[in-house]
């Protein structure tokens, strides 16, 4: 019998406080991406829901029942919210891999402790953004403070739905503004029971409001609401883009964008001795939750020089440390990609590579077909020139491909051929080569010797159109949740 949903999931939207169906009944139906069997129906929310939730979320804001209650009342609240997230960490995890078809040992060893430690963070955090005051003399003195910003729309991806939402209600929380989440329609159920675990942590009604359903419904309705003062998405250009129309189009509601990417991963001549550590990393950075991540290192570019050794080495890391299986299954490293249309354009990607000359030096073909899930073979494809669309557009499933360089000046020239700039990965011994190509390549995050996306205390975010209006993590992620005002006082006595 396939896994079961816990009772007691909930399924309706979470306004003011209370779990709600959409206004008119509808719902949206989420399915087990690894045996493509329904799993629940979820409420599908509609203008007006959207607009109760904001209502809900602008009149707690304005009470100051958290807005303008001391950082410290808040910090115990979220610390509350963190024992919580711990205690019902295994239940969480189950709840995340049936929906959303990711490793059950992914989300209880990275997802969890991943989402538990952004809230920590933050709410230790919360009193140390500080304002400032100017040097003007004796006769005036100017304050800079941040006040919190308002009413916040936070639009999530499907790839990380937990850990994603607390990179953006961390320091949305911490600095007091009051959010309406919508979460991912293939991806809702454990952001909905987050939402019951604030509340019962103390998180005053109102204050964190979610509104599942379609995109193109909730999702455009809260984008254009007139009383949402900031859009927060993590998803693809092509939404991020309507949302900067949608904010055109409403009230200038400030939007900040974390969109795609085509991570270079840069190999350098000078691991020609450890290409076996090099290989097993850069698998980890492309097929890591089956590439379904705007880092994923999907464009490996390798010295000319150590080309075959390092495909030879890729190849066998891929086929033997990334199996693929049942996300349920405790030695699963690879579960199922989230719908079918992923599977699909996967598909689509390699095999017009394929008609295009290149060479599939492992996978590129569906596996368990028998499931009902949609599952891919980690893919590694070579003899890839650099305009190939599966070179330059983003997957977004477990493909990577090989593309030889010639010196360091034509790797940073390939590493910045793309419309991208959210990571990259530079491995070598070479100090000035490596700074060089650290500095020169335009990403938010470079990593060195190791994929990585930084820390929760490390701004998350990109150049070009991987980004757009501010960054997540780290102390900076508080900018954009907050107001900057000056304070101008004249003195009277010098």
């Amino acid at each position: 019998m396939p896994p079961q949903l816990p009772t007691g999931t909930p399924t309706e939207a979470f306004i003011d406080g209370r779990f709600v169906p959409a206004s008119d009944g509808a719902t949206v139906s989420t399915v087990n991406p690894a045996t493509g069997e329904h799993l629940a129906d979820v409420a599908a929310c509609g203008p007006q829901d959207v607009d109760r939730a904001v209502r809900a979320a602008r009149s707690t804001f304005e009470s100051g029942v958290w807005s303008r209650i001391h950082p410290n009342e808040r910090r115990t609240v979220l610390m509350r919210l963190v024992e919580l997230l711990e205690e019902n960490a295994e239940d969480l995890a189950r709840l995340e891999a049936l929906d959303a078809g990711k490793p059950i040992t992914d989300c209880r060893e990275f997802d969890l402790p991943a989402t538990i430690e952004a809230v920590r963070w933050y709410a230790e955090a919360a009193d140390k953004f500080f304002g400032k005051t100017t040097p003007v003399g004796g006769e005036a003195m100017g304050m800079i403070v941040h006040e919190p910003l308002g009413v916040v729309g936070a639009v999530l991806p499907w790839n990380f739905p937990l850990s994603m939402l607390t990179w953006k209600l961390g320091p949305a929380l911490a600095s007091g503004c009051s959010v309406v989440v919508k979460p991912p329609e293939l991806a809702s159920l454990t952001t909905l029971r987050f939402a019951e675990l604030a509340a019962e942590a103390g998180v005053p009604n109102g204050v964190l409001n979610v509104v599942p359903g379609l995109g193109h419904v909730a999702g455009q309705a809260l984008g254009l609401h007139p009383d949402v003062d900031l859009i927060t998405f993590t998803g693809s250009n092509e939404v991020g883009r309507r949302f900067l129309e949608y904010s055109a189009q409403s009230n200038l509601k400030k939007v900040v964008l974390e969109l795609g990417g085509k991570a270079p991963q840069v190999v350098l001549a000078d691991n020609r001795d450890r290409l076996a550590e090099v290989a097993a990393d850069l698998a980890g950075a492309a097929f890591g939750n089956n590439g379904q991540n705007c880092t994923a290192g999907s464009r490996i570019l390798v010295d000319r020089s150590i080309m075959d050794e390092f495909v030879a080495e890729l190849v066998k890391v891929t086929e033997e440390q990334w199996p693929v299986g049942d996300p349920m299954d405790e030695g699963t490293v690879l579960g199922s990609l989230i719908e079918e249309s992923a599977l699909t354009r996967c598909t689509a990607y390699v095999d017009g590579a394929v008609a295009d000359g290149a060479v599939v030096a492992t996978g590129g073909r569906r596996l368990r077909e028998d499931s009902g899930g949609w599952f891919y073979a980690p893919t590694v494809v070579t003899n890839v020139r650099e305009d190939m669309p599966i070179a330059r557009e983003e997957i977004f499933g477990p493909v990577t491909v090989v593309i030889p360089f010639d010196g360091v000046e034509d790797a940073l020239r390939i590493a910045n051929d793309t419309d991208f700039g959210l990571a990259a990965n530079v491995w070598g011994r070479d100090l000035d080569d490596v700074l060089f190509l650290a500095r020169r390549i335009k990403a938010g995050t470079v990593s060195v010797n190791g994929y990585s996306e930084g820390d929760i205390s490390t701004p998350f975010g990109g150049y070009r159109q991987s980004g757009f209006g501010g960054r997540d993590n780290g102390m900076e992620a508080f900018e954009q949740y907050t107001e900057t005002k000056t304070i101008w006082i004249s003195l009277q006595r010098g």
